[in-house]
């Protein structure tokens, strides 16, 4: 018997789903994927009048025709999962558009209850809507709710448990579609009742209806459980088709669409929504839009925004950040002066300390840039940035929906290249597809983050919020160049159109916000805690081991000793001497491990671009994970450091250290910045474009590309500056 019951909450994108589900469940939801497919999977619980409710946060679908892979998830969910009530979540400013996808729930025949969702916004643009009437003329319940304050919310809990408990079961809706296909329909009706195993899982109209449509799914299906029956369906289907195409120019799908609008509107009227004004009314949204939008003030708007956001960052987190450092400082001096010297005393301090205390200590700047990235997405900017940037992406070969990938791998930093190369699945074109999964690595991921932050506020401390502008700026030139590069050659092709639709201006929750940036900071956290930590300790062992030879420690030992005979005893000298001769050991055997030989052997290709052996050691390390960088940084320069007992930041260690310098930091960014994505993002490409040759050549070509661009910029900074 079951104890919770199972909530399903659909609805068209920006409707307010995920704000009705994190106003439901808080904190208590986990993030996963869907068998088979990458399509996050957000499910929640909660409870209502001593009722245990399992919430599913299912993809933002316009239909349930399976198009894409969204709408073939969400539909799937519903069909085999038997959710006990699909909540609706429609936008009621936009009443007719989101009542389509409520259409097709009504002739699916699921337990359906309609939460009308941002009344008050429809309120403000003159829209009064009659629940009841609407809700008589659909045979379902609807109930209106704000989800962004939590009103309404108990109501549409209440209508879910009333809905849980009725002893009907909901039949499928009966909508007509005009006489060419309706009387199709009903010559398909003897092959349908064929499809006995179909049947028993979807309503025999609708899988007509799917047929009509060319689902193809449902196709594939219908000739897996009866090839001939199958066969006739789908003649049937092409002959209808093609009647319509000469006599009315459209297709079945387009007519079955038109009727379904021609339902909703027969729906509406009568009382069901009536307009407060008239006449061409411009809302708030609007009127933001004619000055956000501008085709001259939009992308300057857009650099500003950006701005505020990188400066709003770096100037409220500057402090968390410090009293981090300071505690791994603590805790690095604490464990010196606990344990003797030995490899477990240098793994704790360079491997775990210094390692993750290189990518923790950057927690501040990810948690304030995944608030204000929170703050742009759930106001409803972000869509303004896509839709702005559709005319510069035509320009160099892409999809106006590419610009989403973009924007999600770290098109404002702080993304992740793998759900930015798992968004390309909405875009139709294949060539524009690879093109676009191919360049998203070259944006500012979260990963990369902590490296750019730490290198710039190293050496360009005074204008850190300058300097991360124009590496986003930089990483937006490079993508699109190289995007158009690709198109030109390897991915020649047309640009499809691309449409979408601006969802209205919305003040933020708090509650939404904490948990958006609770999520991907804790993401992080917990990627810092388990892959980087194992990775960083690995790398302290390959910097390690196998250590000096006899001949070599013996060299050092004389060494000492002729000091302490050449200086007095406890005098400055001689403690300076021997702080030489250590720091020079450190070095040695840090060069003659496996990690240093590594890193001297590509130094002699990697001199050209200013980067030494040490920072080749964390380059190698960065192809399994960017933030490893760091960590890796850390612990190569402090088992070569100059003072083992001073206990400085990797900035500082950096900043000192006389191999640095501004010009050789920027060409280390430029090629953090474009090298090789990560394994995970590898092998995500491979599995997206079906082909492990793609992933191949997106290492190859990345890593070639950002050293030609790293070349460059170290020997003209050398020629200028040095």
């Amino acid at each position: 018997m079951k104890t919770a019951l199972t909530i399903a909450l659909a609805g068209n994108p920006n409707a307010g789903k995920t704000t009705l589900f994190n106003h439901l469940t808080g904190a208590r939801q986990h993030v996963g994927n869907y068998p088979g497919v990458t399509v996050e999977q957000k499910e929640g619980c909660c409870l209502h009048k001593s009722k245990g409710l399992r919430v599913v946060d299912l993809p933002g679908t316009y239909s349930l025709t399976a198009y894409s892979v969204e709408e073939l998830v969400a539909r799937d969910f519903i069909i085999n999962e038997k959710p006990d009530v699909v909540v609706d979540v429609v936008d009621a400013s936009n009443l007719e558009r989101n009542l389509y996808l409520s259409c097709q729930f009504l002739e699916l025949g699921v337990p359906l209850i309609i939460a009308l969702n941002m009344v008050d916004v429809a309120e403000k643009r003159g829209l009064a809507i009659n629940t009841e009437e609407l809700g008589q003329r659909l045979g379902v319940t609807v109930v209106p709710i704000i989800a962004r304050t939590g009103k309404g919310v108990d109501e549409l809990l209440d209508a879910v448990l009333r809905l849980s408990e009725a002893t009907t079961t909901p039949q499928p809706a009966f909508l007509r579609y005009g006489s060419d296909v309706d009387e199709t329909l009903a010559d398909m009706r003897e092959d349908l009742e064929l499809l006995d195993e179909l049947r028993a899982i979807y309503p025999q109209r609708w899988l007509g209806v799917k047929l009509l449509e060319n689902d193809e799914q449902i196709v594939q299906k219908a000739q897996a459980t009866s090839p001939e029956a199958a066969k006739r369906l789908l003649a049937r289907c092409d002959e209808v088709a093609n009647h319509l195409q000469h006599t009315l120019g459209i297709y079945p799908e387009a007519m079955i669409a038109d009727h379904r609008y021609g339902y909703i509107k027969s729906v509406m009227h009568k009382g069901v929504v009536t307009r407060k004004f008239v006449g061409d009314r411009l809302y708030t949204s609007d009127r933001i839009d004619k000055v956000v939008t501008h085709r001259l003030l939009g992308p300057l708007i857009m650099a500003l925004v950006l701005f505020a956001l990188y400066t709003f960052t770096f100037s409220y987190s500057t402090v968390m950040v410090d009293w981090l450092a300071s505690f791994f400082s603590l805790i690095n001096t604490t464990i010196d002066g606990l344990l003797p010297d030995g490899p477990v005393k240098s793994m704790l301090i360079s491997g775990v300390v210094d390692g993750m205390g290189g990518v923790m200590g950057f927690v501040p700047i990810i948690m304030f840039m995944f608030f204000g990235i929170a703050v742009l997405e759930d106001s409803g900017y972000l869509a303004r940035v896509a839709f702005m940037m559709d005319r510069i992406f035509h320009f160099f070969g892409l999809h106006g929906s590419s610009v989403m990938p973009f924007i999600v791998s770290g098109g404002i930093a702080g993304g992740c290249a793998v759900p930015g190369v798992m968004a390309t699945r909405t875009l139709r074109s294949p060539k524009e597809r690879l093109a676009t999964l191919l360049t998203v690595p070259f944006m500012n991921c979260g990963a990369k983050l902590p490296v750019l932050t730490l290198l710039i506020g190293t050496f360009f401390s005074a204008h850190q919020a300058r300097y991360m502008f124009l590496a986003t700026l930089l990483a937006w030139i490079v993508a699109l160049c190289a995007a158009k590069l690709l198109r030109m050659t390897v991915l020649r092709g047309e640009s499809t159109p691309f449409v979408m639709e601006l969802p209205p201006y919305r003040f933020p929750t708090i509650k939404g916000l904490f948990i958006h940036t609770w999520e991907r900071t804790w993401q992080y956290m917990k990627k810092a805690g388990t892959v980087i930590l194992g990775i960083s300790i690995l790398i302290w062992a390959m910097m390690t081991y196998p250590g000096l030879s006899d001949q070599d420690l013996a060299h050092f030992d004389a060494a000492r000793q002729q000091a302490e005979k050449t200086y007095t005893s406890g005098s400055e000298e001689l403690n300076q001497a021997l702080g030489k001769i250590d720091a020079d050991q450190a070095l040695m055997r840090l060069k003659h491990s496996y990690g240093g030989r590594i890193g001297v052997a590509f130094e002699q290709f990697s001199q050209y671009a200013g980067i030494d052996w040490r920072t080749n050691i964390a380059l190698i390390g960065g192809f399994a994970a960017k933030e490893v960088i760091i960590s890796t940084l850390g612990t190569a320069y402090s088992l070569g450091e100059v003072d083992s007992d001073d206990s400085t930041s990797l900035s500082d260690r950096l900043a000192k250290d006389s191999s640095w310098n501004p010009v050789k930091a920027l060409a280390v960014m430029v090629f953090i910045m474009f090298y090789a994505p990560c394994f995970v993002t590898v092998v995500c490409i491979a599995k997206e474009a079906g082909s492990w040759k793609w992933a191949a050549f997106s290492m190859a070509f990345n890593t070639f590309f950002a050293f030609i661009m790293a070349v460059g910029v170290y020997q003209l900074g050398a020629l200028i500056y040095l």
